[in-house]
């Protein structure tokens, strides 16, 4: 991978792929990627509030209300990401209660135990320690709650992957901190959230379009980590 191309801190970087980040998952680490969070994800959401943390589009709140969620909040750092999540409304049921507010992971905009279930896709590495936005959703659930949240492998920073993406004519990278296993067990132990499952999904060689350009040692090694947490009484 061209280690030349800019690397931009994800408010800058999210402003430039906003208005063409899709609302679903689109290349085939995020296909790996949902399939596992999905598998982990708790089959009905009937009746359960659902928070989405780094939001982004709306990905996994899409998912969310598939599961029957009608209470709904995703909040994500990025103004305009939020508004590509805004397409959220013209589809959800009629009963559905959906907010979106912007805020940081290690700060989320949410009173203490608002959440049933806590969702986050690939947006924990954007943060350069992990402790602070474990214990901000361990704050923000409830005791028992379920969370499912996923990153990018430690493998891939390994072998000098980004996660990179073309805007105006430009190839950028968005700076991503890498967060070991070790790092998980460890902030999970200090803040209240128990470890679950534990999945490390692999591509899958169908979902790689013909003649994609990508590295292919990453059809050989994991490329998400995504867990199932669970927070413990207080």
């Amino acid at each position: 991978m061209d280690t030349a191309i800019p690397t931009l801190d994800p408010a800058p970087a999210y402003a430039l792929w906003a208005a063409s980040y899709p609302a679903q998952a689109h290349n085939p680490v995020m296909h790996a990627e949902e399939r596992a969070m999905l598998a982990l994800m708790p089959p009905s959401l009937d009746g359960e509030r659902v928070v989405d943390a780094g939001c982004g589009s709306g990905r996994y709140l899409r998912h969310a209300m598939a599961r029957g969620a009608t209470t709904l909040v995703g909040v994500d750092l990025s103004a305009p990401m939020l508004a590509r999540a805004t397409a959220l409304f013209e589809h959800a049921p009629a009963m559905a209660r959906i907010a979106l507010a912007q805020g940081d992971l290690t700060a989320l905009p949410l009173p203490d135990a608002s959440a049933d279930v806590l969702l986050c896709g690939l947006a924990v590495g954007h943060v350069p320690q992990l402790e602070p936005v474990l214990r901000e959703f361990a704050r923000v659930t409830r005791p028992g709650a379920t969370l499912v949240v996923s990153d990018f492998h430690p493998v891939g920073a390994a072998l000098g992957w980004q996660r990179d993406f073309r805007a105006e004519g430009q190839r950028y990278a968005v700076r991503h901190a890498t967060h070991y296993y070790s790092h998980w067990h460890t902030a999970c132990a200090r803040v209240g959230l128990a470890i679950d499952a534990v999945a490390e999904p692999m591509l899958d060689p169908a979902d790689i379009p013909p003649g994609a350009r990508f590295d292919p040692v990453a059809l050989d090694v994991p490329v998400a980590l995504v867990f199932r947490l669970r927070r413990l009484p207080d």
